[in-house]
């Protein structure tokens, strides 16, 4: 594939310095900086040199390329090659057409197709000129038009989808430079030509059919593409391969996936959260057309999609961002801040909230994924780095997540946005706050994970548990989402929830049951649940981003997976005996941390049907004859049993019995009733038939 032309030498008097580089998984690159710069920067040379030189370099390229773009993206598009003419500063001059010489009265930013042409518009408000080249003009620069408000934009005819291009940009200094378009909808790669997308040329087939679960009814499955379905060796996963394994979420019970960032990232191995290009989808795994698809047959299935967007920092490599007109601030110019609010843990490149022009650009990035790509909410990642800088509060970086909300609820009020923030802060789901529609729960995961791998039965600490399930933000259960396995919580020095129970033997008994005791409390703990990719069939390790999945698990631990079906079904009232799991409240009625054991009443409305009751042995010794209270008298029926041999061979099959309510109150509850049995390391659910 072609890669960009490298910028010109900057100018001695420019003082732009490269971003941090990362060194956590996050940010996984092999390219440098796009603007890391040499250790003296020569003099820069006439214009007329460099302009030269582009030319003779960009022909090699096109040359060299043209046969292998042609077949390797599908779009048609190829750099053709030139063997006359110039790049020097000139309008277009076209048989065709006439390009006109004022700026576009048509909306948009980035490059928007219309019928005969595309508008390009892009804001540089230090660049002293401002050029576009590519397939359409045969490589030869098109001048675009200043506008007041910094942009630069042109209507151009004949340019159109699949056409690759770049900017060719006179900067403040009077130095030239090749830019990709930050607003790029595609890219041939994180270091190569923007590419032109008519988003409005894809014909969806499933969407209209296809409605997001109720917040209160929805599971959610954190998925990775490279590593969801794939082989090791060659390439990531991508959407395609993906698509085959819908599937098996749909019989999982699974009605939401969380896709890990999938914009265009440096190299093709990546967890996604270092961004070069925030409206690209990462070419590596697939084209924009291949995203759509894979959302399209999500909702076939009934699965909804959140996309999972970077707005902290960028990069830190291959952003066409940096240094883009010109003017650096003694960093990264004009989408960056230059203070010490530049600094983040993943490098020098927190965008700058205070500038109105980059929260509309990360808006419109937001908001993009909705529109065009249909997709159900936004997963805002570490929202604590853009509230915050270097731990002070910032309140440009509030007012970006409110106005992030803001345009989705007016526009799309059934979508739902989620922070990972994990900070304890209830202010992200204030709708005084930053008025998030939920967000990720750490009084959930980091006390339920220390129970379910503390070695000893003594260090678990039922009191914990019991506070960690009744949670809430502002009151709402719905306010958080939770879960006991994240890609944070199975990487960075910690292990999946099997390898940090069983060690070595991650397959074995303790590791079983624990991970079942982790799925059930997520499933019907108040809050919104969530499961990492793997969780159900005992995948074990740390998280990679070049280690696939191991499908063959799933027929190796299929009790397990049919373990984690069945509690996602109980979830969401398959059988209309569970009603309660999907309801507001929640009762912790009775904690024993001598026995390690802890029962809670969930319900909705309440009655038969309806009141639910969750029995959690987290000890190892078989109970007998265990009294607890429970909301009503009757017949208590076992919906679920996970000492069932059904689930593992080598589990105890405890026998527990129907249990008969009476009305003699017990644990603050009006009546009670009697376990004949539960099980060491298991968990019963009770309810009412209607």
């Amino acid at each position: 594939m072609p890669s960009r032309i490298n910028p010109p030498s900057r100018p001695a008097t420019s003082k732009a310095s490269s971003p941090q580089r990362a060194a956590d998984p996050r940010a996984k690159e092999t390219s440098a900086p796009p603007s890391a710069p040499n250790t003296a920067a020569p003099q820069r040379g006439p214009v007329k040199d460099f302009f030269d030189d582009a030319r003779q370099t960009r022909n090699a390229e096109s040359q060299r390329h043209t046969a292998a773009l042609a077949g390797s993206r599908g779009t048609g598009a190829q750099a053709q090659a030139r063997t006359h003419g110039s790049l020097l500063p000139e309008p277009l001059r076209s048989s065709a057409a006439s390009v006109p010489t004022q700026p576009s009265s048509r909306p948009g930013m980035g490059a928007i197709p219309y019928d005969g042409g595309t508008t390009f518009r892009v804001w540089a408000p230090n660049a002293q000129r401002l050029q576009v080249a590519g397939d359409f003009s045969n490589w030869q620069a098109v001048e675009l038009q200043r506008e007041p408000s910094g942009n630069f934009s042109l209507d151009v005819p004949g340019a159109k989808a699949g056409d690759q291009y770049q900017f060719v940009i006179q900067g403040k200094h009077g130095d030239w430079r090749w830019k990709g378009d930050p607003r790029a909808q595609d890219v041939t790669n994180s270091t190569g030509n923007s590419i032109i997308v008519d988003h409005k040329s894809y014909q969806w087939k499933h969407d209209h059919d296809f409605r997001m679960p109720p917040w209160n009814e929805a599971v959610i499955y954190e998925m990775h593409v490279g590593t969801f379905n794939d082989e090791p060796g060659w390439g990531p996963g991508n959407w395609e391969s993906a698509i085959h394994k819908l599937d098996h979420l749909k019989d999982l019970g699974i009605n939401v996936i969380k896709m890990m960032p999938t914009a265009e990232f440096a190299a093709d191995f990546s967890w996604g959260y270092n961004p070069a290009y925030p409206f690209a989808p990462e070419s590596a795994y697939g084209t924009p057309d291949d995203l759509k698809r894979f959302v399209d047959e999500a909702h076939k299935r009934g699965i909804g999609v959140v996309m999972d967007v970077v707005y902290n920092h960028l990069g830190p490599s291959d952003l066409p961002h940096w240094d883009f007109d010109g003017e650096t601030y003694g960093k990264g110019g004009s989408y960056f801040y230059t203070d010490w609010r530049a600094k983040t843990p993943w490098g020098d490149t927190r965008p700058d909230y205070g500038r109105h022009e980059v929260r509309d650009y990360l808006r419109d990035n937001a908001m993009m994924w909705l529109r065009e790509y249909h997709m159900d909410g936004l997963r805002v990642d570490a929202t604590k780095e853009i509230r915050m800088a270097s731990g002070v509060d910032n309140p440009e970086g509030w007012q970006l997540l409110r106005d992030i909300n803001d345009a989705v609820n007016r526009e799309f009020p059934q979508k739902i946005v989620i922070a990972e923030d994990l900070g304890g802060d209830g202010a992200l789901t204030h709708r005084d706050g930053a008025n998030f529609d939920s967000q990720w729960d750490a009084h959930f995961v980091h006390p339920m994970r220390e129970a379910l791998t503390a070695f000893s039965d003594s260090d678990r600490d039922m009191n914990a548990v019991a506070d960690a399930i009744r949670f809430k933000y502002n009151g709402s259960a719905l306010q958080r989402v939770i879960y006991t396995e994240s890609h944070d919580e199975v990487a960075n020095g910690k292990q999946r929830l099997p390898s940090e129970v069983g060690g070595w033997d991650a397959g074995g008994y303790h590791a079983k049951k624990r991970s079942i005791i982790g799925a059930a409390l997520t499933m019907t703990s108040p809050g919104i649940p969530m499961i990492f990719q793997g969780q159900e069939f005992l995948e074990d390790g740390h998280f990679q981003d070049a280690d696939p999945l191991d499908w063959k698990k799933k027929e190796t631990y299929a009790g397990i997976n049919q373990a984690y079906t069945d509690l996602i079904k109980l979830r969401r009232n398959w059988n209309d005996n569970t009603a309660g799991l999907r309801g507001e409240n929640v009762n912790v009625h009775h904690v024993n941390n001598n026995d390690k054991v802890v029962a809670f009443h969930r319900w909705d409305k309440g009655g038969a049907g309806d009141d639910t009751i969750v029995v959690v042995n987290m000890g190892g010794k078989h109970l007998s004859n265990y009294d607890l209270g429970l909301p009503a008298d009757g017949t208590w029926k076992v919906r679920f049993n996970s000492d069932w041999q059904g689930y593992s061979g080598d589990f105890g099959n405890a026998q527990s019995f129907d249990v008969g309510g009476r009305w003699n109150g017990k644990d603050g509850m009006p009546a009670s009733g009697t376990l004949n049995n539960l099980g060491p390391y298991s968990v019963l659910i009770l309810s009412k038939d209607k």
